[in-house]
């Protein structure tokens, strides 16, 4: 028999707050049950489980998202992201229109946003 991945979990001093970040991020609702001061918060159609622990983080992530936009360019959704909270780390845009930006939650996880399958022409 195999495992399934349930959830991708983040070390958070504040989960409820870094849920409400990437709920508004994903558009998806937190769960029914969180609250602000909860010791944990869950995005449950997403998989994304924010539980506390007591110290911040350190050190550059080994794994981060990499967000393609849905319904808008790869600039409208940075613009976006950016007013939710987010951190512009690195921009790694091209002048032919290619490549992506670096941005981190407010906790300083970091993520990439890549440009729409529209702007790849697929």
């Amino acid at each position: 028999m195999t495992s399934a991945i349930r959830h991708t979990t983040f070390d958070s001093t504040d989960p409820y707050a870094l849920a409400l970040f990437w709920s508004q991020v994903l558009d998806r609702p937190l769960h029914e049950d969180d609250r602000p001061g909860d010791p944990e918060a869950l995005i449950a159609d997403a998989g994304l489980l924010f539980v506390t622990v007591p110290e911040g983080k350190k050190a550059k992530n080994r794994l981060h998202f990499d967000l393609q936009p849905q319904d808008r360019t790869r600039d409208e959704e940075v613009t976006r992201l950016l007013a939710l909270g987010a951190t512009l780390l690195d921009d790694r845009r091209t002048d032919d229109g290619k490549g992506w930006v670096v941005l981190a939650d407010p906790e300083g996880n970091e993520f990439c946003v890549e440009r729409s399958a529209a702007e790849r022409g697929n």
